[in-house]
């Protein structure tokens, strides 16, 4: 059994705030959703966390699953006194959030999944992914990433931004990003979508073609408390690119719960 150890953020926000968790997305780090967070922290309790091998947490020793990713998460949550909390996460940090709705449903009162969608992709994609990695490191995926997780606005206005995350992209081990690869080759939530009674909101940015609208809006038909929305000028990394947008988007929907 593999022991995942996540590191998690500073909390921001008042102590008395409802607490949210962050999750980011594959080869990023918490700091994609600073700018964001910052703005979030007025109305929540905010706490960001990393993938293993990314950002502040220690490389994984074995081969995980979503789920493991999840339990950890939560188990960690619960050692630091957090028992109960919202959810945001981009990309494998937004199946994260899904698979703590289905499996700790009694610990997360809403989710919100950025970019993902019951399935992401093809298992053989994820797995030529993977190779790739061992191969050549993270960085045979940094020019194609650039493209891929900005819209073009953001790499002409926000391009200090962005290429922070490349360089965390960089600086990401090789072996916990090909394991987070295979964990989404075998992730799909398809036929438990009907189960997931917590109210959650599908986010999917206007430029993203990894993970365009009809996977969010696939998402968002399955659920029986599920709702879609768009991020306009945004692609893959919404909370870097979109900022504003995103944080008054969760708060509405957090809020008005």
């Amino acid at each position: 059994m593999v022991n995942l150890q996540i590191a998690f953020g500073e909390p921001h926000g008042a102590t008395d705030a409802p607490c949210l968790v962050l999750g980011h997305s594959l080869g990023t780090s918490s700091a994609l959703w600073a700018d964001a967070a910052a703005l979030l922290a007025r109305h929540f309790r905010v706490i960001t966390w990393d993938l293993p091998g990314h950002g502040a947490s220690p490389a994984a020793d074995g081969a995980f699953t979503i789920s493991d990713l999840s339990d950890a998460v939560v188990g960690q949550l619960g050692a630091r006194g957090v028992s109960k909390f919202l959810y945001a996460g981009v990309s494998i940090g937004g199946t994260v959030g899904m698979d703590v709705a289905l499996r700790h449903a009694e610990r997360v009162d809403a989710v919100v999944v950025i970019s993902a969608g019951a399935n992401v992709d093809a298992p053989a994609a994820w797995a030529e992914r993977a190779a790739l990695v061992r191969s050549e490191g993270t960085e045979a995926l940094a020019a194609g990433s650039l493209q891929r997780w900005f819209a073009p606005a953001t790499r002409e206005h926000r391009g200090e931004r962005a290429a922070s995350m490349i360089e965390e992209l960089r600086r990401a081990d090789d072996r916990s990003y090909a394991w987070a690869c295979e964990a989404l080759a075998a992730y799909d939530v398809s036929p438990d979508l009907p189960r997931m009674d917590v109210r959650a909101l599908a986010l999917w940015g206007e430029h993203d073609q990894l993970v365009p609208e009809r996977k969010s809006a696939e998402l968002a038909r399955g659920l029986p408390r599920g709702s879609l929305q768009c991020v306009p000028g945004a692609a893959h990394a919404a909370p870097l690119e979109q900022p504003t947008i995103v944080s008054g988007l969760l708060v509405d929907f957090f809020l008005g719960l």
